[in-house]
């Protein structure tokens, strides 16, 4: 049998675990100061709700947001979901994070140069717009 030649690269996750969440990125995540602050479950869910967005790159408005079967209502309203993206993006939550996993495999021997994509680019770029 040929060994194939191709190289095997790691993907972005698309949904991580509550473990994997909890573990690795609700300790970076910012929260609010004063409130109403929602439990881990729940920012896990909407984290994973913006690695779909990130990975599909579709609207926020089109992100498959559960329905609770009891009252009819979605999960969380896709703005909703947007202000935590957007709170995480600009106060540095993400950054944090990712500083955080990448130390995290140094650490571990497993950060490897040998292949890195230096453009940034992290979502799917669509032509047009669904209307």
């Amino acid at each position: 049998m040929q060994k194939s030649n191709k190289k095997k690269f790691n993907k972005l996750p698309k949904k991580l675990s509550f473990k994997e969440f909890k573990l690795h990125f609700l300790p970076h995540l910012s929260l609010p100061r004063a409130g109403i602050i929602p439990p881990p479950e729940r920012l896990h869910s909407i984290f994973n709700y913006i690695l779909y967005q990130l990975d599909t790159g579709c609207q926020w408005e089109k992100v498959p947001i559960a329905v609770n079967p009891d009252n009819g209502k979605k999960e969380i309203h896709y703005t909703n979901l947007w202000r935590w993206f957007n709170r995480w993006s600009e106060d540095g939550s993400f950054e944090k994070a990712f500083i955080a996993s990448v130390q995290l495999l140094k650490d571990k021997n497993k950060l490897k140069f040998n292949c890195i994509n230096g453009d940034g680019n992290n979502s799917v770029a669509k032509k047009g717009a669904i209307k």
